[in-house]
């Protein structure tokens, strides 16, 4: 389950790999030296919401034009927006570019040049650092959107326990794909994964180098996978963040998300419990939990309206929350939502952080990621189907199954041809560092054992117990600093025998109150604001 609206959360869904096509490299056309993509830098001031951070570190912007369909290169041409902090150590010491994706599919990575920044050991300063938007988002252009109001208030019941709410969902999903189909075009039919590796591919030729650095997170782990399998001479060193599974696009890897995030939940109603001084909602889990779905019910049966009149129930009251399946940086501040809302009746705090985990008022993020996971393999078409397995883990995992059943039932009558997904294959990529937090719910560890076992030159770093999706350069100096050394000097820690971690990293400790200061515990340390950004714009799979 992602947001439902702007650039899809870093947690990045997963899904069934069925047919596959063989990983060589894909041949340039005959006249590719003629249609070589250049690249002329300028300011970003008008880049979009990401355009002033860029302007404040000095990044420089520009866009590349790629073909819309690779099989027709001398066709139609659309624009990939790119930024760019250069390196600042001597020439001598340049290590080349990297290239980052924060995930999604659908997240804008625009300001991610500025990542550089956030890594110990000064060890950004030897990089260019490249952010982008991938093809149909945000200043990418045609930018990708369907019905930017999608989403909204008081929608139905998530679980469809009646053919009335089951309906009612269908009249919204097949409402929004007929809005899409309608006002997008034919780059519909071209937002695979394949695609935006081809596009990652045609940047490094613009920025005139042989190989390229790259940094993944979330769903850009498997655009990592997707680009090194067909491009394996062209990639330097490689970082995986929170790796997908490539058996699993991606029917059946949104549905491993589920079970996962019950649990980092009940995790924090845990949490809570534990500071039922501070929040008031319960000494155990089972009361906190109770109390939560409790309260979920009261609003499906009566939402409460803002100042605004829009009315929030049982399904934004979910939504509210998500975050803390997520990071766990997120836990006091949701926790006290919770609270003010139980305790005072506070919707203004609740409506605030429905807002800010759902980006509702633009889908371009959402249409994107629909367009990209509906088309980059084939979905179940059946209801029946749906039906079944979402309701065998409704049964044991019921806080986000039918949330994220409905977040990608689109799917299943997308307006556009799905594809057979790449075949993910790693034997000629020689250094890749992966990291991944064991309590992942977005991109469970079992997928990062699954890369590992496909790309032996790969190295994992586990974070025994950690919860967090996507967390590194979050100040855990366990990671951090291997990251750091990694891109320095391409050290990778010995490859240990088995399907297993090559490093095993204590995570960072829970959060402790600001109410609760008093106790004899540390609090986790604050994220750097780039990364606290990232956690809210990466539609983060």
């Amino acid at each position: 389950m992602k947001k439902w609206m702007s650039g899809a959360l870093a947690i990045v869904s997963v899904g069934a790999l069925t047919l596959a096509l063989p990983a060589t490299a894909e041949a340039a056309p005959p006249s590719a030296a003629a249609q070589a993509p250049s690249v002329s830098w300028g300011s970003c001031a008008s880049f979009g919401d990401s355009g002033p951070g860029l302007v404040r570190a000095g990044a420089q912007c520009a866009r590349v034009k790629v073909p819309l369909d690779y099989a027709k290169p001398r066709g139609t041409k659309i624009t990939i927006a790119i930024s760019r902090v250069k390196h600042t150590v001597a020439r001598s010491k340049y290590q080349g570019g990297v290239l980052v994706n924060p995930g999604g599919p659908g997240g804008s990575g625009l300001g991610l040049s500025r990542l550089g920044g956030a890594i110990p050991k000064n060890a950004g300063a030897a990089y260019d650092w490249i952010g982008f938007d991938p093809r149909g988002v945000g200043q990418s252009a045609p930018a990708v959107s369907c019905d930017p109001s999608y989403g909204g208030y008081d929608r139905p019941r998530y679980e469809p326990s009646t053919t009335e709410i089951r309906d009612a969902w269908f009249a919204r999903t097949n409402a929004y794909t007929t809005a899409c189909a309608e006002k997008n075009g034919p780059i519909l039919d071209h937002l695979t994964t394949r695609d935006v590796a081809k596009d990652l591919d045609q940047i490094r030729i613009a920025l005139g180098q042989k190989r390229i650095n790259y940094y993944g997170f979330s769903y850009g782990t498997y655009l990592g996978q997707v680009y090194s399998s067909l491009f394996p001479s062209h990639v330097r060193r490689m970082i995986f963040d929170g790796t997908v599974d490539p058996r699993d696009v991606w029917y059946q890897g949104n549905l491993n998300q589920n079970e996962p995030f019950d649990k980092n939940v009940n995790r924090w109603f845990a949490w809570i419990a534990r500071y039922d001084d501070v929040y008031h909602l319960g000494t155990t889990t089972r009361a906190v939990r109770n109390l939560f779905y409790d309260t979920q019910e009261k609003l499906y049966d009566e939402p409460v309206a803002d100042a605004d009149g829009n009315r929030l129930g049982g399904s934004e009251w979910n939504d509210s929350f998500l975050y803390a399946g997520y990071y766990q940086s997120t836990w006091t501040d949701l926790a006290q939502v919770f609270s003010d809302f139980v305790n005072q009746g506070d919707v203004a705090s609740l409506k605030a952080a429905y807002l800010d985990a759902s980006g509702y008022g633009d889908d371009n993020g959402y249409a994107v990621y629909l367009g990209v996971q509906c088309t980059d393999a084939a979905w179940p078409t059946s209801w029946e189907k749906w039906a079944r397995d979402n309701w065998a883990l409704d049964a044991i995992a019921p806080f986000e199954t039918w949330a994220n059943a409905w977040y990608n039932e689109p799917c299943r009558h997308w307006p556009a041809k799905a594809h057979q997904p790449v075949r993910v294959k790693g034997a000629k990529s020689t250094s890749v560092l992966m990291i991944n937090e064991t309590y992942d719910a977005a991109t469970p560890y079992p997928g990062s054992i699954e890369v590992r076992k496909r790309y032996p030159g790969a190295r994992l770093v586990a974070v025994s117990g950690g919860t967090t999706h996507s967390g590194s350069l979050g100040g855990n100096a366990c990671t951090d600093n291997r990251i750091a050394d990694y891109l320095l000097t391409g050290k990778l820690p010995r490859r240990v025998s088995g399907n297993r971690a090559d490093v095993v990293c204590q995570p960072l400790p829970q959060p402790v109150p600001e109410q609760a200061t008093a106790r004899t515990q540390s609090a986790t340390p604050a994220p750097s604001e780039l990364r606290q950004q990232m956690q809210r714009d990466a539609i983060r799979p």
